[in-house]
């Protein structure tokens, strides 16, 4: 038997799904580790001195940038092509990851449902964790583009 070279050039990875995967988790552990960390400075320094509504939201900038630096650095890292579908890909991996550790060990930590969650946002607030899962699924893609002339 012979073994088939491996027609990849030197220091470029495969794009399958494992690479999506990989890129993915540690993509939503970068953005949920400084979300975890920005939170608790929110809620046990910042929020004591300017209230928990004003706390949050200052919180909301932050937690964008640190989006922003994960993303440049798991694209960098993994060498993902600029392609939609998997920028994408990463980018939603995250979400379900996130989605999965807030149903299934933040909310019951709290000892509430989804429902009694989404009853006891702020309505000024509300819509900002929305927009952040939102910018959290598309970033991957948004900090790779490079705008053409």
């Amino acid at each position: 038997m012979t073994s088939v070279p491996d027609k990849t050039p030197d220091g470029e990875k495969p794009h399958g799904l494992v690479q999506v995967l990989k890129a993915g988790t540690l993509y939503f552990l970068i953005a949920v580790g400084a979300e975890f960390v920005l939170e608790v400075i929110r809620l046990q320094v910042v929020a004591l001195y300017v209230g928990e509504r004003l706390a949050e939201m200052l919180e909301i900038p932050n937690v964008l940038l640190a989006t922003i630096i994960g993303a440049r650095w798991v694209v960098d890292r993994f060498a993902l092509p600029p392609l939609p579908g998997i920028r994408l890909s990463v980018g939603l991996v995250a979400l379900i990851l996130l989605l999965i550790v807030e149903g299934t060990v933040i909310l019951p930590l709290h000892g509430i449902s989804v429902t009694e969650y989404l009853a006891g946002q702020d309505p000024a607030v509300g819509i900002a964790p929305l927009g952040a899962l939102g910018v959290l699924t598309v970033m991957p893609f948004l900090v790779g583009y490079r705008w053409e002339r």
